[in-house]
């Protein structure tokens, strides 16, 4: 060490004097501030322990209770295959669109028939041979036709599937 708080002379006693000054600065720093990096505040680690459980039970609990309602759905959509009905839609139909979102994405297992030609103003000819002149048209096992967009019970009734 020198005097007058100047470094020592020679690159090992330098060295080991700058390490030594630059501790200090950061416990002084540390002193100022309030607080210590060393150490965790437990008080605000409890804090954000339990703000993260919150978080995760409420999401869990979303996930499971969107998961049942879906599988629900699934098992209706599944229903009115098995029981013969169909709905033929447009791609372009609002009418057709808010039937599907009635499904949400359990409309992928529904019976629906597509009569919309992309690029074209036509309609399929699977769509015409069977009649279909609006858009939905659900068409069930008895014959039975209705024209529009209907509520899920209203399809569960024509057919005797149970609604979730």
């Amino acid at each position: 060490m020198s005097n007058l708080g100047r470094p020592a002379i020679g690159a090992a006693g330098r060295s080991l004097e700058f390490i030594h000054m630059s501790q200090e600065r950061r416990k002084k720093q540390q002193k100022r501030q309030g607080q210590s990096y060393a150490q965790v505040n437990p008080e605000r680690m409890r804090y954000a322990l339990v703000a993260i459980v919150i978080v995760a039970v409420f999401a869990i609990a979303y996930y499971f209770l969107w998961h049942r309602h879906n599988t629900k759905l699934d098992a209706f959509a599944q229903c009115l295959s098995a029981k013969q009905a169909k709905m033929y839609g447009a791609f372009w139909c609002p009418h057709c669109e808010d039937q599907r979102e009635k499904f949400g994405s359990s409309f992928k297992y529904a019976p629906y028939v597509e009569c919309g030609i992309k690029g074209s103003q036509g309609i399929q000819s699977v769509c015409t041979q069977a009649g279909i002149k609006r858009f939905p048209t659900w068409v069930f096992a008895d014959g039975t036709r209705v024209e529009g967009e209907h509520d899920l019970q209203f399809l569960g009734d024509q057919t005797g599937c149970s609604v979730p």
